[in-house]
């Protein structure tokens, strides 16, 4: 079974390139969804393995929030950013990071080091 991953980013683009990833590396894209009331109902419907977060969101919105409810929820995620305009959160510490642009090998690098700390 795919694992499912959802995608919370809110570059139109970025998350056309994470689908495309992940469908590369047989996983199943969830979202994208571009806000953290967005990304928060997507995680009350359920069904979802892992995430991909992006830490900055539009209008000056961060995904720490969502970040909170992933790890209440025993949920991994990586990390994206495109730099970190301010320290992020606690709750991003110690989580496989992406920085923006980055590349297909740099993602697959960063999902095999999130899956290897996952639990089965």
């Amino acid at each position: 079974m795919q694992s499912r991953i959802l995608i919370v980013e809110d570059d139109p683009l970025v998350a056309m390139m994470l689908e495309g990833f992940l469908e590369a590396l047989d996983r199943q894209a969830l979202g994208p969804v571009d806000s953290v009331p967005a990304a928060l109902a997507q995680l009350d419907e359920g069904n979802i393995d892992a995430a991909i977060v992006d830490v900055h969101l539009a209008n000056g919105e961060t995904s720490e929030p969502v970040a909170e409810a992933l790890a209440a929820r025993g949920i991994p995620f990586i990390v994206t950013t495109g730099g970190f305009i301010a320290p992020p959160g606690p709750v991003f510490a110690g989580r496989p990071v992406l920085l923006k642009p980055f590349t297909m090998a740099s993602f697959e690098q960063a999902l095999s080091a999130f899956e290897e700390i996952s639990p089965s």
